[in-house]
Order: C-alpha cells, then sequence, then structure tokens
C-alpha cells in the first residue's frame, strides 16, 4: 500500500516507559502500515544512540548514531529526520511514531519535524503516555535526571519533576494505560494539570484517529511561552486544588525572596508569570515541580514598549495581554497557578499577598520601587 504523501509522523513520549511502550505496541496493532522508530540514548555512555525501527511483528532494522557535542539529544535530532525520510521514501509506510525515550521532551523533537515538514513528512499529533498512578510521585521528584541515569547529556540540569510537567503540559492528547493503583485524587491532579488535553484510554479506537488529527507547532509553543501560556483554571476535586491568583500590585523583590522556598514547596506544580517593584519592565517567568523552582526573564511587558513593537508581537501575546490591561501598569500582573493534593489556598494566599508591596510602598512610585533591594540579582542576572 503506497502511503499519504507526506508520510504523517506521531510522536509519542512520556517518562513512563511500560506505559509508552503499550501505547505504540496499541497503536502499531490497530494502524495498518504503521512502523515506531525509537532512539535508545540509555546507549550515549558507549559513545553511540540505538536506532530501532519495529512494526506490530517486531524489530525491521537497527542501527547507530555517533554523539554530537557529547550530547545523545543531539544524535537523535540529527539521526531523526533522514531515518523519517527513509520510511517516507519506502512508499509502504502509513504512519511514522516517534517513540521518544524517557526524558527527551515533546516539544523539542515536535519542531525539529515540523521544520522539515513538506512533500514527504507531516507533523500528525503529540502523545504523552501515562501511567496515572506514577503522575504524583514522578512531579513530586526533585532529583536531577542524571542522578536517575536519564540525563541526556553532561549539561543536562533537569529534574524528573520539571521534565515530567512539560511533557504532560506540552501533549494536547493524553494516552491513558490503566492502573489498578491509580485513584481519583491521581486522576483529578492529571486533569488539573492539563485540563484542556483529550484523555484518552490507550485501548481506545479514538487514539488511532488521533494519531492523524494534526499538531501547530507554533500555537503549541505559544501555549507554553510564559507571556500568554494557557494556565489551569479554579478546581478542587478528590482532594485536588488549583489556586489562581492574580493581582496588579508589585512583589517587593526581598520579601518574595524570602518566601521563594515555602512557596515553591507549597504545591507539587506551579507556573505563571510575574511582576517585581525593581524590574518594571521585565515578564519573569515562574516555573516549579517537585521543590525546584525555575525563576527567568521572558522578556519584556507589552506596557513598556514603543507602539510600533506591537505589531511585531505574535497575536496570541496580545490578547492574553488584552485580558490582564490595566489603566496605570498595562499588562504587568501577577498570575500564578498552583495545583497539589491537600493544597492550602488560604496560606497560600496569605504568603503570596505578604511578599505585595504594601500600601506605603506602593504610594512611594516607581522611582522608589527601583531603589528596592535587588534580590533577585543572583538568579536572574548570575555573574559569568
Amino acid at each position: 500500500m503506497t502511503h499519504p504523501n507526506p508520510l504523517p509522523v506521531l510522536i509519542v513520549g512520556g517518562l513512563h516507559s511500560e506505559a509508552r511502550r503499550e501505547v505504540v505496541a496499541r497503536l502499531l496493532g490497530s494502524v495498518d502500515g504503521s512502523v515506531a522508530l525509537h532512539h535508545d540514548l540509555a546507549t550515549a555512555a558507549d559513545g553511540v544512540v540505538r536506532r530501532t525501527v519495529r512494526d506490530a511483528s517486531g524489530e525491521i532494522s537497527n542501527g547507530e548514531a555517533p554523539l554530537v557535542n557529547d550530547c545523545a539529544c543531539c544524535a537523535l535530532r540529527e539521526d531523526l529526520v533522514p531515518e523519517l525520510r527513509r520510511l517516507a521514501g519506502d512508499g509502504t509506510t502509513r504512519l511514522a511514531i516517534v517513540e521518544l525515550w524517557d526524558s527527551v521532551e515533546p516539544r523539542g523533537m515536535a519542531e525539529v519535524v515540523a521544520a522539515h515538514s513538506g512533500d514527504d513528512l507531516a507533523l500528525a499529533n503529540v502523545f504523552t503516555a501515562v501511567d496515572a498512578a506514577l503522575v504524583l510521585p514522578c512531579l513530586a521528584n526533585g532529583d536531577d535526571l542524571a542522578d536517575v541515569g536519564l540525563a541526556a547529556a553532561a549539561t543536562d540540569r533537569r529534574t524528573v519533576g520539571d521534565t515530567w510537567a512539560r511533557q504532560v503540559e506540552y501533549a494536547p492528547v493524553l494516552a491513558l494505560v490503566d492502573s489498578e493503583a491509580a485513584d481519583d485524587e491521581d486522576r483529578a491532579l492529571l486533569a488539573q494539570l492539563h485540563p484542556t488535553a483529550c484523555a484518552v484510554p490507550a485501548g481506545s479506537r479514538e487514539l488511532a484517529r488521533l494519531a492523524f488529527a494534526g499538531f501547530d507547532v507554533e500555537a503549541a509553543s505559544a501555549a507554553q511561552h510564559p507571556a500568554s501560556a494557557l494556565l489551569p483554571q479554579e478546581a478542587d476535586e478528590a482532594g485536588v486544588a488549583t489556586l489562581v491568583w492574580r493581582r496588579h500590585r508589585p512583589f517587593h523583590p526581598e520579601r518574595l525572596y524570602r518566601a521563594l522556598e515555602d512557596l515553591c514547596c507549597s504545591a507539587v506544580r506551579s507556573r505563571g508569570r510575574f511582576w517585581l517593584a525593581d524590574r518594571p519592565d521585565t515578564l519573569l517567568s515562574w516555573d516549579a515541580a517537585g521543590g525546584a523552582l525555575c525563576v527567568e526573564n521572558a522578556g519584556p511587558w507589552l506596557a513598556s514598549l514603543p507602539d510600533a513593537a506591537w505589531e511585531l508581537v505574535p497575536p496570541l501575546r496580545r490578547a492574553a495581554a488584552a485580558l490582564d490591561w490595566h489603566p496605570e501598569h498595562g499588562d504587568r500582573c501577577q498570575h500564578l497557578v498552583f495545583t497539589s493534593p491537600g493544597l492550602d489556598r488560604d496560606g497560600l494566599a496569605r504568603v503570596l499577598e505578604s511578599c505585595l508591596l504594601t500600601d506605603a510602598e506602593y504610594a512611594a512610585g516607581p522611582d522608589a520601587w527601583k531603589r528596592l533591594p535587588a534580590a533577585f540579582d543572583s538568579l536572574l542576572d548570575p555573574v559569568s
């Protein structure tokens, strides 16, 4: 059978390796003419990444790709597209399933495939395979990937928790594998982490249909950007809660810095954007999982840009800014979301409120704010 041109490429990722393998096996069994391409990064210590191609009957071929700059994930990137194009050229493959290795994040690979899409390849969708009973243990795990043998490069500084969070939150489809150990709390946590995802049992026929549904990498990227992220809404179910905290008053940098540990440990997952009084033009991103927090400069607030620059800003970013617009501060705001079993909403809100400028500090005005202690310099402007 000749495949439709271009060849649809489905990406299936996730730290839950047994669930991922089951999802891929079910897809191979339900989609005629499908093959799975997998790069095993566990062999990186030997200087290579091992590649296998299989269909429902078993392994078809295998090979090796050398490391690139001592980076296994870089080797995967270099080897992936040529292999997909070889499959596209054989005229018999109907669906190419890229089964990612445990800690490889789907966003990077989706963007690689999309960048090379054309007459022979098309990104068909992105799935993350999930065992619901493992969602909380993975999310709450603050271990470095390197310490558990899952680093993709010598310079990989990610943790298990933040990697898993991004794997779950990027994919529009969560392929769920049955687990007797999963309970209502596990399912509620997963639903609140990514409420817009389509959660589908691995054995459902719907999964095969969704494999060809299509995927927009630009929209997915915008939905992850701190300035326009589609953050979860307020929720409370089965002992799991999500607090959405919005304010239009800036944080006092020193008080917020002192509260960071309490805040990032108050929930298994928190994220969003925030505003420091001494950095009025800088949109800051908040990303925490497993007790580990990452704070980064995410660029300027739109209110700090000249009007002419707005035409260069993506429409989704402008729409997000409009939703948060304040007559005095523009899109500068606090928009933080905390999700966790047993979340202490009131206690968390009190800590957050205590970090804002007081009435007297606020009344002193922006010139006085800029002279407040620059407590975040060590995080945002590290000395090289």
